[in-house]
Formats: C-alpha cells, structure tokens, sequence
C-alpha cells in the first residue's frame, strides 16, 4: 500500500516561512522522483517542484528563489522548505511520487499565507 502523507502547512503571514514533510511508505523511495503540486481554489493544479532519485531539482518560475525541495532517502521524506510566502502562494499543497509513469499523490495540506 502506497502512503504519501503531508504534514507542515497552515496560516503564515506574507513574508514568513514554512516547511513541508511528506512521508512515504509502501515504495523503494530512493528509485523514485518526488515533488510537489499544489492546486488554488478556482486554478488549475501546479506542478511546484521535483527532485529526481540523483538529486536534480526543477521549480516553477513563480517560486524559484523561495522554495527549495530536498529529499532524506533514510527518513523517506521529502521536504519543501518554503520562504518570502506570498498570499498567491495559498494552495492545498500534494506530495507525490513518480516511478517510470507510476504516480501517487498524498491527501494534501493547506498552506495560507495572510496579507
């Protein structure tokens, strides 16, 4: 069984910081590619970050500078440490995993950033 569970989110005001946890468990998590989407009430879910199982990262460009995405392949934990938020930044924030096209997503955390 797949388990992707986020943990980290809640209220911050514009300007603060967060940092993301997603635990995994029911896969060899050091061959997968981990990331996160994130989706707005009203928007089209975003693909935020991705690192892949050698460590590249990629970010969307309205985040690069802010949010960094890391992975622990002894804790099975990816994190996306997240800083200088934004209120357009508000989202329910998903883990997920790619392996070779086979994808699983986490239940979501919301993150809102006040102004």
């Amino acid at each position: 069984q797949v388990q992707l569970v986020e943990s980290g989110g809640g209220l911050v005001q514009a300007g603060g910081s967060l940092r993301l946890s997603c635990a995994a468990s029911g896969i060899f998590f050091r061959i997968n590619t981990m990331g996160w989407y994130r989706q707005a009430p009203g928007k089209q879910r975003e693909l935020v970050a991705t690192i892949t199982s050698g460590g590249s990262t990629n970010y969307v460009d309205s985040v690069k500078g802010r949010f960094t995405i890391s992975r622990d392949n002894a804790r099975n934990t990816v994190y996306l440490q997240m800083h200088s938020l934004k209120p357009e930044d508000t989202a329910v924030y998903y883990c997920y995993r790619d392996r070779s096209g086979t994808q699983n997503w986490g239940q979501g955390t919301q993150v809102t950033v006040s102004s």
